[in-house]
């Protein structure tokens, strides 16, 4: 049942996540299992529920769902098996709304990260396969005014920090000379918009981030649009 502007998250989520970044092994994880439970994952869970109606109304062809497996909320083990740092767990929580068709297309995403002192709201496409970046790449020359008003809007440039990797050269096939060439080297669209750890346990956090996501909407639907999916 969704507890509606009352918080899921308690400044409890925080001081765990410190504590598993000191003592990263599984030993310490099992024994603290039940504060995971208690103050990550069940909050987390609670969250996406909370959150879905609100993701309705800014579209319908993103996805939360509230799995403990298989759903909105990643897993806090790492990958390992190509990794230096073989320590366990992650030092954060991520949760991603993924779009509706992303099992088929490389799609457009929003994501929440929640870490001490580091959480942050996200969207856009991280790490597209080359097939996906040359469709956006090609979308930005086709439209390259729309593009712009949307990045350059006032208030899209004053809440989001765009981040990512770029090529140090212009892409192949592309006009080096274009005057978005900055932008045709990305090989991330990202945006992101940084969050304190109170924001985080506040009372109506949820209404919070819909409103972060909603002031992200051209720029998904721009993405989108580019990718030939929904919005």
């Amino acid at each position: 049942m969704s507890r509606g502007t009352s918080p899921s998250f308690t400044p409890e989520l925080f001081s765990y996540m410190r504590d598993l970044k000191r003592h990263n092994d599984r030993d310490w994880f099992l024994a603290n299992k039940a504060r995971y439970e208690r103050a990550v994952r069940a909050p987390a869970l609670q969250f996406i529920a909370d959150f879905e109606p609100h993701l309705r109304k800014i579209s319908k062809e993103f996805l939360a769902i509230a799995r403990p497996v298989g759903g909105s909320l990643f897993r806090i083990q790492r990958d390992i098996r190509f990794s230096k740092d073989k320590s366990p767990y992650k030092d954060h929580v991520g949760i991603r709304f993924l779009h509706k068709d992303a099992k088929n297309v490389h799609a457009p995403v929003f994501y929440l990260h929640l870490q001490p002192k580091g959480s942050f709201a996200g969207f856009g496409v991280w790490h597209p396969e080359p097939p996906a970046l040359a469709k956006i790449r090609q979308a930005i020359v086709d439209d390259s005014s729309g593009f712009r008003k949307v990045v350059d809007a006032a208030a899209f440039r004053k809440r989001f920090n765009r981040d990512g990797d770029s090529l140090k050269r212009p892409p192949r096939g592309f006009d080096p000379e274009h005057p978005l060439v900055e932008e045709l080297k990305r090989k991330d669209h990202v945006g992101a918009c940084p969050l304190t750890d109170k924001d985080i346990v506040a009372a109506g956090f949820d209404r919070r981030l819909a409103q972060i996501f909603q002031a992200a909407i051209p720029f998904q639907r721009y993405l989108c649009r580019a990718l030939g999916v929904g919005f």
